[in-house]
């Protein structure tokens, strides 16, 4: 198959002596005339790549080897054999999230988030929201350190940390988790669909700040964010079919 790679390396030393190696081998194009796109990293800079071909609203399949310290993302580094792996690569759709965050002042920003949006508080004082779903108020109060929603493929991430549920790729589903909540005290978080929104509101932002973080790019002092699957630009994962994603956030289910 005659396809065009674009080859991304992230900063390390590893990474770029592979990016090397790789580049004395195999022919690569610029990202904007590639069919896919080679990233060598860890998950970080995967995450990286993904918002930044959301930025340039233009996305095309990415396979990713690791290079990095997890890569739960990521295929094994190889040298060798990239054509055939790419000739038998399972592809897997991604739909982000999408944040409509409003800060105190007034000011809008929107973002996308591939593995969890976050609220956070931003000091000693625990953080007191007010969640909705689809417009209606369902718990008036949450008193805790934060809350944050998570796609299937993030699930495994900060959502796992946070006691929330792993979620299968495919499942049409995102999860809504607390961050250590102390009231309502027995309250674990929720599985919603996919298309639900959901409005995390700072009952008092003033006294109590929050900042709001899509992935890694933080908000500070938001006064609400509401929160959605984005389904107009799904993102291409390509992954080894002895190694899928599906298979490994399976897993997770079963390491203690």
């Amino acid at each position: 198959m005659d396809r065009k790679l674009a080859l991304l390396a992230s900063p390390t030393d590893a990474a770029q002596e592979a990016a090397r190696r790789l580049s004395t081998i195999s022919h690569f194009v610029e990202i904007g005339q590639a069919d896919a796109i080679i990233a060598l990293g860890g998950d970080g800079f995967m995450l990286q790549t993904l918002h930044g071909m959301l930025e340039n609203h233009r996305t095309v399949p990415v396979f990713g080897m690791n290079l990095g310290t997890v890569g739960f993302l990521m295929n094994e580094w190889r040298l060798a054999g990239l054509d055939q792996r790419l000739d038998r690569a399972k592809a897997f759709k991604v739909n982000p999230l999408r944040m409509h965050a409003t800060t105190v002042s007034g000011e809008q920003i929107t973002l996308p988030a591939i593995n969890e949006v976050s609220l956070l508080r931003e000091t000693r004082q625990t953080a007191w929201i007010e969640v909705s779903v689809n417009g209606r108020v369902v718990i008036p109060e949450l008193v805790c350190d934060g809350a944050l929603v998570a796609t299937p493929a993030g699930s495994t991430a900060y959502n796992l940390s946070a006691q929330g549920p792993i979620l299968p790729l495919g499942c049409g589903l995102v999860a809504l988790t607390p961050i250590s909540p102390f009231r309502p005290r027995r309250w674990r978080g929720a599985i919603l669909p996919e298309r639900t929104r959901i409005t995390l509101r700072v009952v008092d932002p003033v006294k109590r700040p929050v900042s709001a973080v899509a992935d890694q790019r933080e908000v500070r002092d938001v006064a609400q964010v509401q929160i959605a699957v984005d389904f107009a630009m799904p993102l291409t994962l390509l992954f080894d079919p002895e190694h899928t994603l599906d298979d490994r956030i399976a897993a997770e289910q079963f390491i203690s």
